[in-house]
């Protein structure tokens, strides 16, 4: 099957369903997952959009080699425009529903319009329906995925949270797996729509089964020889992160007032595996296996992020703790990294080392439920919301990490490890080591490590494959799995491509440069030249080819996007 070709649209207004097929140009232009999703946001949501309004869309897409034989392929994304931020956004997640909704037919799914009374969607193997959820609505995650996976079906759901329009609600699949940030999952409440559920048994088909069988080979050669991939994920999981981070004094502490968290280890992955029973959980064909559970209560361990922002930066060196605020969120439908920097925005502003007051005002609806950036703006203080484009910073301090901080400020949802990622070359040293404190060569780097996870977020495939496997592998399973050649150049500027796109969505949102940087707390004496940092911005935007942050005509001709850039003519 050449590309991903069968799109699904549901209106939730009429009930009209269409099964349509995607143009083959597009697919090739933006391969799948996190391109596709924003050229057709791009091309049917008018400028303006309320992203709560029934005139937004949702989308549900995969990848050309989404549930196939190729390793850490099992995820989907979710688009549409963010209610946190305003901005063209995508959420990702692993486990098993990507896999399962190609299996039942279908690669995208565009859902518009909204229900007058609770739904959910169900598609069993290609055949669609919309189904009442009046029994459902009300109801956390857990419950209502219990309820609803029967007989073999994978749930994507919404919790109270999203329900209630929170803007830092998550979708979660199999109740662990969260489409976390930016708020898409009271993009799903304004719609009523509670869940979508799928079930499939059709085969999802390979261009070229020999090259491929070729290229997983060398893949997995690759991954096994990652000691991060293989070793460190594979044994502890993310929160292996947490006593590396905090060594290198890179670690969000006190809401990013400090970068050292004197009792780290109490919350670090070596004390989760000396002080509980662990079994570890995994997503479709993937060997790191990095989630993990405790198997006596069967509660999931929090990752990395999640302990950073309701450990350290909220003080808090209490593991338990963190499981349980971890558990909340997940069953209510709330981002992590967002509830716990506002959970540290309100410790800072309140004076009160507490997670566990902020998080259940959170989780019921109170102004801390906005995030920290319109919590704070609230009260007067705005530079205490650790954010960008109003988009929580995760857990890794830009005073440390000077590459990540650059990236931070320029991506195009804003706050993000994963839009470049940096973690990589900075901190694990893959696949080669750089000076993290050192902005020099960073300008132009960072637009090729965006361009690059923009592909690899279109593919789909997992971010820690990157621990391992470059542009060339990439492209090679690209091309096996589709059946066109794509070079590992091709590769890469299909993802500037993509990333220009985005970029376009926000200025046709009125969105300017000036937002392109970081907190104030970042920069100063005792942090980042705001100087320096602004020198940088600028060489990077002349390797972006873009004039203050805009795409010059010529760039966007380069990639195919000059009608897409049309609206800027005469824009000053």
């Amino acid at each position: 099957m050449p590309h991903i070709e069968k799109l699904l649209e549901i209106d939730l207004d009429t009930e009209k369903i269409e099964v349509k097929k995607l143009d083959k140009k597009m697919t090739s232009k933006y391969i799948g997952g996190r391109g596709i999703g924003v050229k057709l946001l791009f091309d049917r949501l008018p400028p303006n959009t309320d992203p709560l309004s029934n005139d937004n869309i949702l989308i549900f897409a995969t990848g050309p080699i989404t549930g196939t034989v190729v390793p850490l392929s099992g995820r989907h994304i979710v688009v549409s425009k963010s209610p946190l931020t305003g901005t063209a956004f995508d959420s990702s997640a692993g486990g098993f529903f990507g896999r399962e909704l190609r299996m039942a037919g279908f690669d995208v799914v565009i859902i518009k319009g909204a229900s007058e009374k609770p739904v959910y969607i169900e598609i069993d193997d290609g055949d669609v329906n919309i189904k009442d959820a009046s029994n459902i609505w009300g109801k956390n995650v857990k419950e209502s995925t219990s309820i609803l996976s029967n007989n073999g079906f994978k749930v994507s759901c919404i919790g109270k949270a999203g329900e209630n329009l929170i803007p830092i609600s998550s979708i979660m699949s199999e109740y662990t797996h969260a489409c976390g940030r930016g708020g898409l999952g009271a993009v799903m409440g304004s719609k009523k729509l509670k869940a979508f559920i799928v079930r499939g048994k059709k085969e999802i088909q390979i261009s070229d089964s020999e090259k491929m069988k070729k290229y997983i080979s060398e893949s997995m050669r690759l991954l096994n020889a990652s000691p991060v991939a293989s070793k460190g994920l594979a044994y502890y999981g993310t929160p292996s992160l947490v006593n590396l981070i905090n060594t290198m004094r890179i670690m969000p502490t006190d809401n990013f007032r400090k970068v050292h968290f004197e009792n780290a280890y109490k919350v670090s992955g070596e004390y989760i595996a000396e002080n509980y029973d662990i079994k570890k959980k995994t997503c479709y064909n993937c060997f790191i296996a990095c989630k993990r559970e405790d198997r006596k209560r069967n509660i999931e361990i929090p990752e990395y992020e999640t302990i950073a922002m309701f450990g350290p930066n909220s003080m808090n060196d209490d593991i338990e703790k963190i499981i349980q605020a971890n558990y909340i969120c997940n069953d209510y439908g709330v981002d992590t990294i967002s509830a716990g920097n506002a959970v540290s925005c309100y410790i800072e502003l309140e004076g009160k080392k507490d997670i566990e007051k902020p998080l259940k005002e959170i989780v019921e609806g109170g102004p801390l439920s906005q995030g920290s950036f319109r919590y704070s703006k609230g009260k007067g203080k705005e530079d205490s919301s650790m954010s960008v484009k109003g988009l929580e910073i995760p857990g890794y301090d830009p005073r440390g990490v000077l590459g990540l901080a650059l990236s931070y400020a320029t991506s195009n949802r804003g706050a993000c490890h994963l839009r470049a990622y940096m973690v990589g070359p900075e901190i694990l040293g893959k696949p080669k080591l750089i000076d993290r404190l050192s902005f020099s060569g960073k300008s132009g780097l960072i637009q090729i490590f965006q361009n690059i996870s923009a592909s690899v977020h279109s593919l789909i495939m997992c971010q820690f494959s990157s621990f391992a496997l470059s542009e060339e592998e990439y492209a090679n399973l690209l091309s096996a799995g589709v059946g066109e050649l794509y070079t590992s150049e091709e590769f890469i500027k299909t993802g500037e491509r993509i990333y220009n796109l985005e970029r376009l969505f926000n200025l046709r949102e009125s969105m300017t440069y000036s937002e392109d940087t970081l907190p104030g707390r970042f920069f100063g004496e005792d942090g980042i030249s705001k100087e320096e940092f602004n020198s940088v911005l600028d060489e990077y935007y002349t390797y972006r080819g873009w004039n203050k942050g805009v795409p010059t005509m010529e760039r966007l001709e380069s990639l195919d996007l000059k009608n897409e850039g049309k609206f800027l003519c005469g824009k000053k």
